[in-house]
């Protein structure tokens, strides 16, 4: 599927329609669902109308943005007026939102076309997508391994061009490392940068919207759609969004030297070495494009891992007590009383990676626990966020590997929710401390699964991400590759 600018221009010039476009993708989505399983909604007939009106619009010599008549899919913890939001639990199964969130308004009036709600992890508790109580998504690259989560529909969508480009969300690094699973861009914005109004909570303090997309400039011109204050939204900053795009520069070297640090604690043990190959190799191409690289320490980087195993289930608890039987959602058939009703419905709603948040949550709450536990947590979350300030007066950008792994098998890691985590390790830091962090395509392993670069910025730092991570892609063929997909 072409680019989001590559279709406007189809589009302004009358060589397409958008009806014809969002045909095409929908007709790729039904033959390749059975064996993806991206979607978990497909709003085929509501894509359709809003292509009709784009077309509308061009017909009666209308202008439009660049996003009218662009496929996007949308992760399913957002909501949806009149269309259910899951979150991938049996708990919200036959929920529909009586209202929009922020991000899918501001897409809706800016003429895109969406497709449906993509898969995901329960209420994005999860690093793999194995974990949606509906389906489990399969990696475009290789149907036996798993896409990542809790995003991985997004991502899925996005690599088999089921979708020009799809909304995730990215509590520990669940848009990222999707990303790096699945071969496409994947951005972490600023948080605050994007409003969370309709997002359904998984950890407040940590849950950030972004986009996917297959260069670096789509998901440059999505982030440009829905970043913006939102005053329904406590945490929003109020701030000017620049034009991404104008930041898109095939090199780096007009400018002076940008300087970019290597985290020195992500590499070595507990990485992959075809990983840090690719990177490596990555790094070097950097360099070549007028960049001055230097090695950084970030001490306390490793202790992201254990921070955010109390912080985000501690958060999840408060967040999660709210599915009870009682206001909606899933209540269960069989219960005497109310006591049993609210125990039922959360024992038969949940799922065990959720139940399993829940509980850590709670204990790290309690009485007697919380000062042992979240507290200290808390404090090393300042911690890890002053290494990172440190480090940023010494460089612009922070690179390092997405994930120490490439795409693992389908079932490898779901009997060891310890393994499964350790998939987040570089991404979790980003979130603890607020910071914009993207993912691109730098290589395949032996067996053609692709890998991710990680570049991470100062707050509202988007620009200068978007400026080096294109850069590189201009420089490299990675993003040029596509899956090759069996059809069922």
């Amino acid at each position: 599927m072409a680019s989001i600018c590559e279709l406007h221009q189809q589009l302004v010039n009358k060589e397409r329609s958008a009806v014809e476009i969002t045909t095409e993708a929908l007709d790729r989505i039904n033959k390749l669902e059975p064996t993806l399983k991206s979607f978990l909604c497909i709003t085929a007939d509501r894509a359709l109308e809003q292509a009709r009106q784009v077309d509308a619009k061009i017909a009666a010599g209308d202008e439009i943005g660049l996003l009218a008549g662009i496929p996007i899919a949308v992760k399913d913890n957002m909501c949806t007026e009149g269309i259910t939001t899951t979150c991938g639990s049996k708990i919200l199964a036959n929920f529909v939102p009586p209202y929009e969130s922020t991000v899918t308004t501001k897409l809706i009036e800016a003429g895109a076309v969406i497709l449906g709600k993509t898969n995901l992890d329960e209420f994005a508790m999860g690093s793999s997508t194995e974990n949606s109580a509906f389906q489990i998504t399969a990696n475009p690259w290789d149907i036996t391994r798993v896409p990542g989560g809790s995003s991985g529909g997004s991502a899925a969508a996005v690599a088999a061009n089921q979708a020009v480009v799809a909304l995730g969300s990215d509590t520990g690094g669940s848009i990222r490392q999707p990303a790096s699973f699945c071969g496409v861009v994947g951005m972490k914005p600023t948080y605050g940068l994007v409003s969370r109004y309709g997002l359904v909570a998984y950890a407040s303090s940590l849950d950030q919207i972004g986009p996917f997309g297959r260069t670096v400039e789509d998901a440059a011109i999505l982030l440009n759609a829905i970043a913006g204050y939102d005053p329904k939204d406590s945490t929003s900053l109020n701030v000017e969004i620049p034009n991404y795009s104008d930041f898109l520069k095939p090199s780096l070297k007009p400018r002076s030297k940008i300087k970019i640090g290597v985290i020195k604690e992500t590499f070595g043990e507990g990485l992959d070495p075809v990983v840090e190959q690719a990177v490596t190799k990555a790094i070097d191409v950097l360099q070549s494009l007028g960049a001055e690289i230097q090695v950084i320490s970030c001490p306390r980087f490793r202790y992201g891992l254990p921070t955010y195993y109390i912080i985000a289930p501690s958060e999840a608890s408060a967040n999660l007590a709210r599915y009870d039987g009682v206001k909606y959602g899933f209540r269960t058939p069989d219960a005497d009383n109310l006591i049993e009703m609210y125990a039922k419905t959360r024992a038969e709603g949940f799922g065990a990676e959720v139940k399993r948040r829940i509980m850590v949550g709670t204990y790290t709450l309690s009485a007697g626990y919380y000062d042992a536990y979240y507290l200290k947590a808390q404090k090393v979350r300042t911690l890890i966020k002053q290494d990172f300030d440190r480090a940023f007066t010494q460089v612009e950008v922070l690179v390092c590997p997405t994930s120490p792994t490439t795409a693992f098998k389908a079932g490898e890691k779901t009997s060891d929710p310890l393994s499964m985590y350790l998939s987040d390790l570089m991404t979790i830091p980003v979130n603890l401390a607020g910071l914009p962090a993207i993912s691109v395509p730098c290589g395949f392993d032996s067996q053609g699964l692709p890998i991710g670069m990680q570049l991470i910025g100062k707050v509202l730092g988007e620009s200068r991400l978007f400026e080096v991570a294109h850069a590189y892609e201009q420089a490299t063929p990675w993003h040029k590759h596509n899956p090759n997909i069996p059809s069922s």
